[in-house]
């Protein structure tokens, strides 16, 4: 099993969403994480899916959701050759006796504090996957209240653009 991501440029209209991932459901395929947002362009939607799988689930999957009517173009995201971010909402519970142990891992990490009480510390946080996952495990022993992942997000490297052409 491999892991994949697919950016799929869709037409920005109700009920596409629904109709892209119902075609994972129909066929018994897991999605790891999704992400949807509106492109430059307001007329099409960007949507990222990364999933684990073998080369015929891959190849299934780019045929099925090509014959989508909403679907404009599909790519896979090659590792080594795209840009990928997650962002992570953490709140950490805050007491005397933790507090300068997560301000340092918030500055190790590069990470930021966007919510301060007296009971607990809403960090802000993006990067790759791993880097997410590390920081997750760094805060654990100090109380995790609550947490909210993006998803992955991915662009490919240089000047080569996701396009309906």
């Amino acid at each position: 099993m491999k892991k994949f991501v697919f950016a799929i440029l869709v037409a920005n209209k109700s009920g596409v969403l629904t109709r892209v991932s119902s075609l994972f459901t129909r066929r018994g395929f897991n999605i790891d994480t999704l992400t949807v947002g509106e492109t430059e362009s307001p007329e099409f939607s960007r949507i990222t899916i990364s999933m684990m799988g073998d080369e015929y689930i891959k190849a299934q999957l780019m045929k099925q959701l090509s014959k989508l009517h909403d679907v404009k173009h599909i790519e896979i995201m090659h590792r080594d050759e795209t840009v990928t971010r997650e962002l992570l909402l953490i709140k950490v519970k805050n007491s005397s006796e933790t507090r300068q142990d997560v301000l340092s891992a918030v500055d190790v990490f590069r990470s930021k504090i966007v919510d301060y009480s007296p009971d607990a510390l809403c960090i802000e946080i993006t990067g790759e996957t791993s880097k997410i996952n590390a920081f997750i495990e760094l805060v654990k022993p100090f109380g995790i209240m609550e947490m909210c992942r993006t998803g992955i997000v991915a662009l490919e490297r240089g000047c080569n653009c996701l396009r309906n052409d």
